[in-house]
């Protein structure tokens, strides 16, 4: 009897020793990985535009591994879906950084999901690329900003406007959130500073999700009767778009008439629905898949081949998630560390290839220089580029609003180390706006 206890004793200390040898190995091998957070809504509103997003991060993860990962670790996805709640991308986040133990976070989509995220990931110093263009006010140590602000995409579309297209009456469309408001906030102030008088500038918001678009189109198509050329700037977001260019065209809305130049809508949307009635309306980007270059050749091949579906198209924040992707791999090699107070100055003067042909430069105030484009809307659904500039440089404070104008941020000087500089007081107001 005391053979067999000694004998089952043996057994069950040498169990408990594979067992703690196992889980040392899952230790070590967990933090042989550099852990990539993907904080994008996998269902929802928001999912019609943030699930290619979360496959373009995980093809470029593929990719870097197969060129040997970073600091000699393999990269590994941690893949999250906050469903398109605001609140529950500031509670993914935590997740993300306390839990999962993430070394970067590629992720949100609306500015209202990012203003949700950005005390999470300051308070517990994350480290965030986000990829959409939005309505600029900010800039936050934290956040690395690589879609455009409102002096890459939103003042250049309506200088197109006013200057090709002769418009003299405007009607700011957009989702009733944060990035639209602000974003016309400061159009109409430019717009006013151009001279249009403000009976001429028309302003109004939906909800998420917005589908009866009958009444308010009706009304667009009234307000654009008035004997002035009318435009529509259009910062609808989400899966609202359809409904809202299905009923432009049922109401006979054509871009000879009334163009729509839109800011939230590309390639992926436009592959939801018939875009025969839209062609001629516009968009304006920092890319188009039409873009003639190599490195986009190249990149649309490998989108094809990874997401095994030649009619998947590619758009302006999948290329905003290749540079940031490719910038934050240069810092971390040039930093020899996914530390992010280590990687985050690392960052600044990074130059990494864009996809129209130029360079993509990050700045100290954490944005990007990128080119302008705007595009026309094919039948097949892709752009025809109608204008481009050379690469502009992102500027977190627009100089149109009177209050942000005396604003800089400049991350890299010690002298000012600050996203909200006043340049009149010689003080920062705090991190962020």
């Amino acid at each position: 009897m005391d053979i067999k206890k000694h004998s089952w004793a043996k057994v069950g200390a040498k169990a408990l020793g594979v067992a703690a040898l196992s889980l040392s190995a899952a230790i070590t091998q967990a933090a042989d990985t550099i852990k990539v957070g993907v904080l994008h809504s996998l269902s929802g509103t928001m999912a019609i535009s943030e699930t290619t997003l979360k496959d373009t991060v995980l093809m470029m993860v593929e990719e870097q591994n197969k060129k040997g990962g970073l600091l000699g670790k393999q990269l590994e996805a941690v893949v999250v879906d906050p469903a398109s709640d605001w609140p529950l991308f500031a509670e993914k986040t935590k997740e993300l950084i306390e839990q999962k133990d993430v070394d970067v976070i590629f992720g949100c989509w609306t500015s209202v999901s990012r203003k949700s995220v950005l005390p999470v990931i300051e308070k517990l110093n994350g480290l965030l690329f986000y990829p959409v263009q939005y309505e600029g006010e900010e800039s936050s140590k934290n956040v690395f900003y690589t879609g455009a602000a409102p002096n890459q995409q939103a003042i250049p579309a309506v200088d197109y406007l006013m200057e090709e297209e002769e418009v003299k009456r405007w009607v700011l469309e957009g989702t009733d959130y944060v990035y639209p408001q602000t974003t016309n906030k400061i159009l109409k102030a430019y717009l006013i500073s151009k001279g249009v008088a403000e009976e001429d500038i028309s302003v109004n918001y939906t909800p998420f999700g917005f589908s009866e678009w009958t009444t308010r189109v009706s009304e667009i198509k009234k307000f654009g009767s008035a004997g002035k050329k009318t435009a529509v700037v259009s910062t609808v977001n989400g899966d609202a778009n359809v409904p809202f260019y299905k009923e432009l065209a049922n109401q006979g809305i054509s871009a000879e008439d009334i163009p729509v130049v839109a800011f939230s809508v590309g390639e992926e949307e436009l592959s939801g629905f018939d875009t025969a009635p839209l062609v001629g309306h516009l968009a304006a980007w920092n890319y188009f898949q039409s873009a003639e270059s190599e490195a986009n050749s190249e990149f649309i091949a490998q989108w094809k081949k990874y997401i095994k579906n030649n009619k998947r198209v590619t758009n302006d924040p999948m290329e905003a998630t290749y540079i940031g992707f490719k910038a934050w791999a240069k810092a971390v090699d040039k930093a020899g560390s996914v530390e992010v107070d280590k990687v985050r100055p690392a960052m600044y003067g990074i130059e990494v290839s864009n996809l129209t042909g130029g360079i993509a430069k990050v700045l100290p105030n954490h944005h990007f220089t990128k080119p302008v484009l705007i595009g026309e809307i094919q039948a097949d659904g892709q752009f025809e580029i109608v204008s481009q500039t050379t690469e502009v440089p992102g500027d977190a404070w627009t100089d149109h609003l009177a209050e942000s104008a005396k604003v800089i941020s400049d991350w890299q000087d010690p002298a000012i180390s600050c996203g909200n500089y006043n340049t009149e007081t010689k003080k920062c107001s705090g991190q962020n706006f």
